[in-house]
């Protein structure tokens, strides 16, 4: 029989099987002919017989019944379109539907432009079923299953809706649920992120933002488990307590501070050297801090005991923030040091630990040096004269990043008495380069002492570990190294993360190191085995900071968007998101000595002093005018009236929106921030560069 017979000649062919009592027969052929169209072609009575439309038909069904769902419902079931999206537009591809893949990516990319674009720039020239066996974001996608949590409610009526329409594409959906994605389903009672109350908070929340065990872990939000392969969601127990001291460190410091406390007696109502020692200070072996012997450190000096005594007393005479007052916070003063015809020249800004110095990495190849006090910078060569700036030249690339070694400021011979006391300022200085390596500056010398090589590509960032010795780097070439002062090799390779390493920070008892990079992730490794024990999911920006909080418990993380997310370290867990900054990099991030107080500086002109104790689900929110403007400081406590009217004081400026967690907002006038940092005394400086 012909594949396409004439109606004709079918119906002949039925009267003459019926004549003949060939009735099995005729009832095939009469089906077969009720299922064509006049010239034989068999007619689509499911969405699954039309090709590769199937998949468009199928997403756009599901995407109007989400939009039309209960507004409670509405921001978890969104989350489903992403994967939905993706896993469509591969099988399209791979069943050889390549003009209906086309049509399919252009209709529906623009949903998912602002949270997705590097994944759809990756997405996007994948035309060939051999494109998707050989693209990496297919291999991580087709490799992995989606994980998504969703509250019981709203899986049950989406999978009733499915079935329900499963001729009209439902049954397309649910094959890519079934077979590419991870649903795992929670009773409201049971999860606090899906309490009535929490979901009624996202719904009205103007942005949506994917959960932390969201995604591939990995690739995009995920779970905090490193392993992508595993379902297990046991972690890795941190040790996070302080570094303990050496007994004999520890004995010497006591004695100096009972020395002191002899010499100048505390003041009425003021604890003693010791007692603050001891109460604050005083680090000793526990099962929660990691071993002396984990973190191998050269015998500690007298300028190590020196610099141990100077901390216990400014920890002591340290301005104290502790907690709100009436929801504006403290008052926190902020000293900002801004470099004027620069020409877009400076890329980085460091200041040094005793505050008395502050280098800029230049895009000219070289770093320049200045006092704080604008005092002369003398050098230890004989006879060299004082100089008012100091130009350290080595590399043969832009100067990208640039740390001091730990330093604070001591007190001076005439002040304490003593004939001879250790200087306790920063002695050395790290720079990375474009060039590809790493230079370790002499601060007394102003030389470059060793040229440090290893990374494949431009290192963005350096950091020097908390007690010195070792240091870090991020790169280009997608891995962070630990390096030790003392030898050439790095001791570590840090490697995971599929793009740039961006920023790099040290957790405060060298036990751990963090990574955040241009894909969006942000890992922490065990120092001692170079093992990754955390990941952490959730930003929907490329990462440009970090700080960990001196108690050692919680990660700030920041974006070029704008966004600042504090990360619970032993659990995992996302602690709460807060914004306010405008678009375009938060630059530097930085913790009060109390670990309650975060201050932030990036590319909108602004320093930010955020509570990092006010619950993200406060009822105040507050309006800034960014973008570099200029103006006055504005409290987290102003109502939203007064930010309306300030919005309309200034009619160029472009609202920004705050959540409640920020205290107060410090413009510049068109001056980036580079760098901002709290003082152990507990106040702020920044600097930044002047951009008319």
């Amino acid at each position: 029989m012909p594949e396409l017979m004439d109606p004709r000649l079918r119906r002949q062919v039925i009267e003459y099987l019926s004549k003949k009592g060939y009735n099995r027969t005729e009832a095939m052929l009469r089906n077969e002919s009720a299922t064509q169209d006049a010239e034989g072609r068999p007619l689509a009575s499911r969405v699954e017989d039309n090709g590769g439309s199937k998949y468009g038909k199928g997403l756009e069904l599901t995407r109007v019944w989400i939009e039309g769902n209960l507004d409670i419902y509405k921001p978890e079931l969104r989350r489903l379109l992403w994967p939905l999206f993706v896993y469509s537009f591969l099988n399209v591809i791979s069943e050889y539907y390549i003009q209906e893949a086309g049509n399919f990516f252009n209709a529906f990319k623009g949903y998912f432009e602002d949270e997705h674009p590097d994944d759809l720039r990756l997405l996007q020239p994948i035309a060939l079923p051999e494109h998707v066996t050989d693209s990496e974001i297919a291999k991580i996608y087709r490799g992995n299953k989606y994980r998504l949590s969703l509250s019981s409610v709203a899986f049950f009526n989406l999978v009733q809706f499915l079935e329900s329409n499963d001729k009209l594409g439902g049954s397309v959906m649910v094959m890519i649920l079934q077979t590419h994605m991870n649903i795992v389903t929670v009773e409201r009672a049971a999860d606090e992120s899906h309490s009535l109350a929490r979901m009624l908070g996202r719904a009205k929340e103007a942005e949506n933002f994917p959960a932390e065990d969201e995604g591939i872990p990995g690739h995009n939000a995920g779970s905090a488990n490193i392993d992508r392969h595993t379902t297990s969601n046991i972690l890795t127990r941190l040790k996070l307590g302080p570094l303990p001291m050496e007994q004999e460190m520890l004995e010497d410091v006591q004695a100096e501070l009972e020395e002191e406390d002899t010499k100048n007696p505390p003041a009425e109502g003021q604890s003693s050297l010791v007692q603050e020692f001891e109460r604050h200070i005083k680090r000793e072996e526990s099962e929660d801090a990691p071993a002396r012997t984990d973190i191998p450190l050269p015998p500690s000096k007298v300028r190590d005991v020196a610099l141990e005594v100077q901390k216990v007393k400014e920890n002591r005479d340290r301005f104290k923030i502790e907690g709100r007052t009436g929801g504006v916070g403290p008052a926190v003063s902020v000293v900002m040091f801004t470099f004027h015809n620069t020409y877009e020249g400076i890329n980085c800004i460091d200041v040094s630990g005793d505050n008395l110095l502050i280098a800029a990495g230049m895009a000219d190849h070289y770093i320049q040096v200045w006092s704080l006090k604008g005092d002369a910078l003398e050098s230890a060569f004989p006879n060299a004269p004082p100089e008012a700036s100091r130009k350290l030249i080595g590399h043969s690339g832009p100067v990208y990043a640039v740390s001091f070694s730990p330093g604070i400021a001591g007190p001076t011979q005439a002040s304490s008495g003593y004939s001879q006391i250790p200087s306790t300022n920063p002695q050395y200085l790290l720079s990375s380069s474009m060039d590809k390596t790493i230079r370790l500056w002499d601060l007394e010398m102003w030389t470059c002492l060793v040229v440090y090589n290893g990374h494949d590509g431009p290192i963005w960032d350096i950091q020097w570990g908390p007690h010195g010795h070792y240091f870090l780097t991020g790169s280009r070439d997608r891995t962070a190294r630990l390096w030790s002062q003392d030898q050439i090799v790095y001791l570590r390779l840090f490697a995971g993360h599929e793009q740039d390493v961006d920023c790099v920070a040290f957790h405060p008892n060298s036990a751990y190191v963090f990574t955040g990079s241009s894909d969006k992730n942000v890992r922490m490794w065990q120092v001692t085995n170079g093992v990754p024990v955390r990941l952490f999911t959730g930003h929907t920006a490329n990462v440009t900071s970090l700080a960990c909080s001196p108690s050692g418990k919680i990660l700030a993380s920041a974006d070029d968007q704008g966004t600042i997310i504090l990360w619970d370290l032993g659990p995992g867990k996302l602690h709460k998101r807060m914004r306010g900054h405008g678009r375009g990099g938060i630059w530097s991030l930085s913790w009060s000595a109390e670990s309650s107080v975060i201050v932030s500086g990036g590319m909108d002109g602004t320093v930010r002093v955020w509570d990092v104790t006010e619950p993200g689900n406060a009822a105040s929110h507050g309006k800034v005018i960014g973008e570099g403007g200029t103006g006055t400081k504005i409290d987290g406590g102003a109502s939203a009236a007064q930010g309306s009217a300030a919005a309309g004081s200034k009619k160029k400026g472009k609202e920004t929106v705050v959540t409640p967690d920020q205290i107060s907002a410090f413009p510049t006038k068109k001056s980036p921030v580079y760098k901002v940092k709290f003082t152990r005394m507990n106040l702020v400086v920044a600097c930044g560069s002047y951009t008319p």
